[in-house]
């Protein structure tokens, strides 16, 4: 019997190498060959991936994102970076990721005005985009409140006695807000349409102006962050007659509730995030939402939302649509109610 030697093994050796070359040249020419949406759940992620801000950089929408976006760039291994696409108050962005292919690497923070800006802006004609049919929720990140300010000059010690004279004196007391439409604006609409006041609403081309005007005398109501109200607070230039959310903040917690203050069971809070184009696939979908809610459950993220006066709010796709759903509904009801359109 015939030994070969080592330089005998060569050839048969080569034959196996070809064999898997070819084997995994099949497997790569199939996997190209998919749909966009399977492919993406075979290779998903592959390359950088791209979050959507419908405003300007340097807000607290912005921070947020870049946040969440260096998270997910570290546990997923690719790139996350942040694109900044202002204007319409948020249709401009929202439009452009709902029309992007659903493979996962163009998303959204999408936030309250997902809903409220089409309802306004197109209350006559179809909007450019349907916020529960043309977006897929991937998950809520938080939710933050809003602070009643008024004006050192109104004599109202407390939440229910402006609503009292609010009702003995209809459209008598004046706030402004950061445009129509914007949350400023609906907040004190919706309280308004809680407690049965009328109220003469001063739009301005943003807060800051807005808010000045108050510090200044010449306003004398305002729904505000608690970033932007609470160093006037301490210092004494306005006065807080409640806070939005269901509990008190730690970081004014001299300040009620609303609903302690007169209208029961009342919350409003901007509410903030992560959507995609519709169609994503359920495996990128599963992965983005787990993630996602892993970084909301770091020290970070509690420690960078705790300065907006809020907490991480994780949730499955299915809770973050089902909110968006009900979203939809309420704030029809509200813009109706109040003629609330954009000029």
């Amino acid at each position: 019997m015939k030994f070969h030697d080592k330089g005998d093994k060569m050839p048969f050796q080569n034959l196996l190498t070809r064999r898997e070359v070819l084997a995994s040249s099949i497997v790569i020419a199939a996997a190209a060959l998919l749909p966009g949406p399977l492919r993406a759940q075979v290779t998903w992620p592959d390359r950088p991936i791209k979050i959507v801000v419908p405003y300007a950089a340097g807000g607290s929408t912005d921070v947020i994102a870049r946040f969440v976006a260096n998270k997910l760039t570290e546990r997923l291994g690719q790139p996350v970076i942040v694109e900044n696409k202002p204007g319409a108050n948020g249709i401009l962005a929202t439009s452009y990721v709902a029309r992007q292919r659903p493979d996962g690497y163009t998303l959204l923070l999408a936030g309250t005005t997902l809903v409220t800006a089409p309802l306004i802006s197109f209350s006559n004609k179809k909007p450019p985009y349907d916020p529960v049919k043309d977006l897929q929720p991937i998950g809520q990140i938080g939710g933050a409140p809003f602070m009643v300010v008024i004006s050192n000059e109104l004599k109202a010690a407390n939440l229910r006695e402006l609503i009292d004279l609010a009702q003995a004196k209809p459209q008598s007391i004046n706030y402004g807000s950061g445009g129509i439409g914007s949350l400023n604006h609906l907040g004190v609409e919706l309280i308004a349409s809680a407690t049965k006041i009328k109220l003469t609403h001063v739009p301005y081309s943003g807060i800051a102006p807005a808010f000045a005007d108050l510090l200044g005398g010449n306003l004398q109501m305002s729904l505000v962050s608690l970033p932007t109200a609470l160093p006037h607070l301490r210092s004494g230039r306005i006065r807080a007659l409640a806070i939005t959310s269901a509990q008190r903040s730690p970081l004014a917690p001299q300040v009620p509730t609303v609903s302690e203050a007169g209208v029961p069971g009342f919350q409003f809070y901007a509410w903030y995030g992560l959507t995609g184009p519709a169609g994503l696939p359920a495996q990128v979908l599963k992965r983005l939402n787990t993630e996602l809610n892993t970084v909301l459950g770091s020290a970070d993220a509690i420690e960078l939302l705790a300065r907006d006066g809020t907490a991480p709010r994780t949730s499955s796709p299915e809770d973050f649509g089902n909110l968006i759903n009900s979203e939809v509904g309420a704030w029809q009801q509200l813009i109706k109610q109040a003629n609330i359109a954009s000029e």
